[in-house]
């Protein structure tokens, strides 16, 4: 939190011309208008992107500017693995776009590109081993990846994460979310609410409209998902969601 003595309403123009110049627009018109005015102190709160961007730069830095799966520098950006709710650097990685775009499926898959995974299924970072081993399972049925599936080593902890979006599963047994208008869902999916829904054990009810970002499945009922409206952990029936 930083703290800024203000003696006039000019001042108060003055940093807020000073901070909407330092920091991008949507950041600075959440926080501008959350700001604690009192008196004359008025209290900025940067935290929140502070840490989103220590979290870029330390896979910049730990990864050389190199995708963590491929090492292509093309187009990298902050992936945080799926069903994870906050970015930190133990659950996100940088990737490139070839591989984010086939993690997201989006394209179809590039069977040969994942041959990079022989290389990178041994990074000594937990994220960059979920990821590697979640790719490998979806590709399983091309032979060479059940080999290095073989080899591959995950404590109890990471290989939990790395079956929380089912990819181990057959095809056949796997449980399949649908919004209200059957389309399918994904962990790490955003979706919006559908109609007011009563937070079961609180006084909270969360609005029509309200939107839920990055998603966790229930791998045991096809009618639950999870998310953070207003910060607290919720679980929603899907059929009161739509897919944005």
């Amino acid at each position: 939190m930083l703290t800024f003595p203000l003696q006039s309403k000019k001042s108060r123009r003055d940093l807020y011309g000073f901070l909407k110049g330092m920091l991008n627009t949507s950041f600075f018109l959440n926080y501008y208008h959350k700001c604690s005015c009192s008196g004359y102190i008025l209290n900025v709160f940067l935290l929140d992107n502070k840490s989103k961007m220590s979290v870029l730069q330390t896979l910049q830095e730990r990864s050389h500017n190199t995708c963590e799966l491929c090492a292509s520098n093309n187009q990298l950006k902050q992936y945080t693995i799926p069903p994870s709710l906050n970015e930190n650097v133990d659950n996100s990685l940088l990737v490139c776009s070839t591989c984010l775009n086939q993690i997201e499926e989006r394209v179809d898959m590039d069977v040969n590109h994942w041959r990079c995974l022989n290389d990178s299924m041994w990074s000594e970072f937990v994220a960059v081993q979920i990821m590697a081993w979640r790719m490998l399972q979806r590709l399983r049925n091309e032979g060479w990846p059940k080999d290095l599936l073989d080899m591959m080593y995950l404590d109890d902890e990471a290989l939990a994460l790395a079956r929380a979006t089912g990819e181990h599963e057959d095809e056949a047994n796997k449980i399949i979310h649908r919004d209200v208008n059957g389309v399918i869902l994904e962990a790490g999916d955003s979706v919006v609410l559908v109609k007011d829904l009563k937070v079961k054990g609180s006084s909270m009810v969360a609005k029509q409209g309200t939107a839920v970002r990055n998603i966790r499945l229930d791998h045991e009922n096809a009618e639950y998902i999870e998310g953070k409206v207003d910060g607290q952990h919720i679980v929603i029936i899907t059929k009161y969601v739509k897919k944005i």
